[in-house]
């Protein structure tokens, strides 16, 4: 009998407003990367799209504070 399947990671996608340069990008995503369970972020920086692979489900006023500690707001 085959042992438990490991849990699927979680996806969580914000927008966030007023990044317009690559090291708004590596804020945004060095903020919301020291989050507890956070495996990966990519941020596109032409529509503000940030998509947070995890291993469990963020809590969104974390993510919101993080973002807000790079100088960035989630929309």
């Amino acid at each position: 009998m085959p042992g438990p399947q490991p849990e699927s990671p979680t996806v969580t996608r914000v927008t966030v407003s007023g990044m317009t340069c690559s090291h708004c990008v590596a804020s945004v995503s060095e903020e919301i990367g020291e989050l507890v369970g956070v495996e990966s972020v990519d941020v596109v920086l032409e529509t503000g799209e940030v998509t947070i692979t995890s291993g469990a489900p963020l809590d969104p006023a974390d993510v919101e504070a993080a973002v807000a500690e790079a100088g960035y707001a989630v929309v």
